[in-house]
């Protein structure tokens, strides 16, 4: 399977939500629930984790992907991810990946090819 990447730099192919989605198996489904339910301190219902990644128009995706800014953006603005955005690195994306180091490093790796 070719690598999905979201807008926002995360490899959906390798997230546990999209995984336990595509091989349907509840017990990935548990153990993110219990892991990102520490992870956020917030309530992660197993029966939530259910992904077919962030670029998806019409499948499953995880609940914050619903109202997540930075995904919004990436499909009003018609972009394969944000390294491809003109306005990279903008306020939203920025506040995101500066937690979140693989994700800038995949979007640094692709803007430094383009």
């Amino acid at each position: 399977m070719d690598k999905m990447i979201a807008f926002c730099g995360i490899i959906c192919t390798e997230c546990p939500a999209f995984l336990a989605t595509q091989k349907d198996d509840d017990d990935i489904r548990k153990k993110t629930a219990d892991i990102w339910s520490k992870q956020f301190n917030a309530e992660i219902k197993h029966e939530d984790i259910n992904c077919d990644g962030c670029l998806s128009e019409g499948g499953q995706i995880f609940n914050y992907c619903r109202v997540c800014e930075i995904r919004k953006c990436g499909f009003e603005k018609g972009v394969e991810n944000c390294a491809y955005c003109d306005d990279y690195t903008c306020e939203k994306l920025e506040k995101f990946i500066n937690n979140v180091p693989e994700a800038k490093a995949t979007l640094e790796k692709i803007r430094k090819n383009l």
